[in-house]
């Protein structure tokens, strides 16, 4: 078993107030933060929180449902949250390059973020790997190597032989993560606090090993603490449900658990492992673990499209999970993080018809492709 170091800091110098004329959150919580690099910064946090009722049946839809919508990050995933802190100490310690082995989007944020700062990339990913990453991962300037996906970590530790890389993925068998990592992630917490005037009764949070989670959680831990907000909301997990270790590890009261690899669409939850930072914030909000199976994150992806907000089928589980909730601690609304876009989903070779310009063609053609009368 492999435990996480935990950043502690100087609370009496934070700010007293959640939001300073517009100055950026990784700006103004600088206090609550670890040391960051101008050179670093890509414009990451500040995203919108969207409201989602009309996608949400049943109880929950009465409580009022936002949508915090991580795409709009600067490589469209809530990843840039993290590597806005962690290539910041990657530069503290001088090396040249940074390694990180990712399904997806923190490769590609790495990437960027390595780029801004002037250092290598080199992104240890799977050959399957969806050919929007691929491109992006290309685009700025990093270094992919393909390999199956169980070999991905034992490179991680080949690599770590060189002086010159800096990790900022895992590298331990029970997740641990780069320390500094939850911490950019705090920022969503006291994001949801300004918007909200409040915290909510609960923030759902599609969760692969849980860094994300817990840096939600340590962030209203902290504005708790600080007295800017009265309750800690509830921290509840979504899984898919052929995996599922947090779920595991909770129902049996262990601190992590392993599970098969099951297949699953929703690649970036698709863990076998748990990190114990994400039992430690389920347990400390009083929050739960939710299980949601591919065909229901598809349903809610196509629900949360028709709304203006294409998601990544994970994001779109926890969408999916509001139906299994029940009872809440408290009274207020309920946010779920949308981690990132629908257009890094892989996507299926897709054969087209071509139309004729004329109005009866074109009528024609609307009606038989998609049955819609115009």
């Amino acid at each position: 078993m492999q435990y996480p170091l935990e950043l502690d800091f100087d609370y009496g110098a934070a700010p007293d107030r959640l939001r300073d004329g517009g100055v950026p959150a990784f700006r103004h919580w600088q206090a609550l933060l670890p040391p960051l690099s101008t050179a670093v910064g890509l414009g990451a946090g500040d995203t919108p929180l969207i409201e989602i009722g009309a996608a949400v049946q049943g109880a929950m839809r009465e409580r009022g449902v936002f949508l915090k919508d991580e795409s709009r990050n600067p490589t469209w995933s809530h990843k840039d949250r993290l590597n806005t802190c962690t290539v910041s100490a990657a530069l503290q310690e001088g090396a040249s390059t940074v390694i990180v082995a990712s399904s997806g989007n923190h490769g590609v944020s790495a990437a960027a973020h390595a780029a801004r700062a002037g250092l290598g990339c080199v992104v240890i990913t799977m050959p399957e790997v969806s050919a929007a990453f691929r491109e992006m991962i290309l685009a700025y300037g990093a270094y992919p190597i393909f390999l199956p996906a169980e070999a991905r970590w034992p490179a991680m530790r080949a690599l770590m032989q060189l002086d010159s890389v800096y990790p900022v993925s895992n590298l331990t068998p029970v997740h641990t993560g780069h320390p500094w990592g939850p911490e950019g992630y705090k920022t969503m917490a006291y994001e949801i606090a300004a918007d909200l005037g409040r915290a909510p009764a609960a923030v759902v949070v599609p969760t692969g090993y849980g860094e994300m989670l817990f840096g939600i959680h340590k962030g209203f831990r902290e504005l708790r603490d600080l007295g800017l907000v009265s309750q800690l909301p509830q921290i509840i997990s979504v899984e898919p449900a052929a995996r599922g270790p947090l779920h595991r590890a909770i129902e049996t009261g262990v601190p992590a658990a392993s599970v098969e690899p099951r297949p699953t669409l929703q690649s970036g939850t698709a863990c076998t492992v748990n990190s114990y930072r994400a039992v430690l914030a389920l347990r400390e909000s009083g929050g739960f673990p939710l299980l949601v199976d591919d065909e229901e994150a598809g349903r809610a992806q196509q629900v949360l499209a028709r709304q203006g907000l294409w998601q990544e089928l994970s994001p779109s589980a926890a969408v999916a999970a509001l139906g299994k909730i029940g009872r809440l601690d408290h009274d207020g609304p309920v946010v779920v993080i949308g981690c990132s876009t629908g257009l890094k989903e892989p996507a299926a070779h897709r054969e087209v018809r071509v139309a004729a310009p004329d109005l009866a063609s074109l009528r024609s053609h609307l009606k038989a492709e998609y049955g819609f009368d115009l």
